[in-house]
């Protein structure tokens, strides 16, 4: 039998906690070479600016094979659509059965947040204390639990284009009880952080590396699968030392890397190291309180197969979902 998840039963179930302990546990499983995870295809037609993404990963650990299929279509902001949807569909590693098909809009909002805040978990200075977050929307709010999991974050300050966001904001994190200040500018958010959260659909960039301060750690997050896209300018990737979720991912989809690399100010050889061997203690991470430290998100199908997991366990054991014969 598989199990059908709609996002309102996956919001009751996510869990930030377990989420961040299972996304790195795939990412150090993918350093030391039990769990796959190739590139994602980028499939698109000639007539559209529309793209389709299966993100495909295997997982001895976890038992799984999985597939998301990601749908990044720009145009329905039009229409007042969502630019990006998502199903996730799981499969028993050993027989191949159908285990459960999640719509994907909770898993990738919980799953994202939990990479970054592995990443700043391994990355970040101890003692960071102010998270910056550039974007105000859902995710802001998701990294805001997070980040909030891994350091003793006292303070928030954030910036959006809409006050109306960041008001809707302010009452989402509320519970967490941390002072939280609207920043002016983009500028006056990086230079108060010691941890910034790159949030924004940009396709320029909207953070400028001259802001960044000693002993920054920055997830650069936002910015869609594309190789044309980025949030950060080069000169704040030349300054910072770059981390990865899969080097073989980035150099296809990252335009935060793509671009700096094309315009000679980088190379692909300068990336210190995919973030699961940070997780899996075999390359260093932070050297010095003074190094600007850069996770450069782009997303990957394992961590979908880490919170796809969880949540479908969680199901059965809460008696949640419905169950349909695709063989019948």
């Amino acid at each position: 039998m598989t199990l059908i998840l709609k996002a309102s039963e996956l919001d009751a179930l996510a869990d930030m906690s377990s989420t961040i302990a299972a996304v790195e546990r795939v990412f150090a499983d993918l350093a030391r070479g039990t769990a796959v995870q190739p590139a994602p295809a980028s499939l698109r037609l000639p007539t559209s600016d529309a793209r389709f993404l299966p993100m495909a990963a295997l997982s001895g650990a976890e038992e799984l094979a999985s597939v998301k299929l990601l749908a990044d279509i720009p145009g329905n902001r039009n229409a007042s659509l969502p630019t990006q949807r998502s199903t996730i569909m799981l499969v028993s590693q050993s027989t191949g059965e159908t285990l459960a098909i999640l719509d994907g809009r909770v898993p990738t909002r919980v799953r994202t947040a939990a990479a970054s805040a592995v990443a700043t978990k391994l990355l970040a200075r101890p003692g960071s204390t102010t998270l910056g977050l550039v974007g105000a929307g859902a995710l802001a709010v998701a990294h805001v639990e997070a980040i909030h999991s891994v350091l003793p974050i006292e303070e928030v300050v954030v910036w959006s284009r809409s006050a109306e966001t960041v008001a809707s904001f302010v009452n989402d994190v509320a519970h967490h009880g941390l002072k939280v200040r609207r920043a002016g500018t983009v500028q006056e958010v990086v230079e108060s952080a010691d941890v910034l959260c790159t949030l924004t659909p940009a396709t320029e960039p909207v953070v400028k590396g001259e802001w960044f301060r000693p002993g920054l750690h920055v997830n650069a997050v936002g910015s869609r699968p594309r190789p044309d896209h980025r949030e950060i300018d080069s000169e704040g990737m030349v300054r910072s030392k770059v981390f990865v979720d899969s080097m073989a991912t980035a150099r296809e989809k990252s335009g935060g890397l793509i671009i700096p690399v094309e315009e000679g100010r980088l190379s692909f050889d300068d990336v210190i190291a995919e973030i699961g061997d940070v997780a899996a203690g075999t390359h260093p991470g932070r050297t010095s309180d003074q190094d600007i430290t850069l996770f450069n998100s782009v997303g990957i199908g394992l961590q979908d197969l880490a919170i796809g997991r969880l949540l479908y366990d969680a199901a059965l054991s809460q008696g949640l979902g419905t169950h349909v014969e695709l063989n019948g």
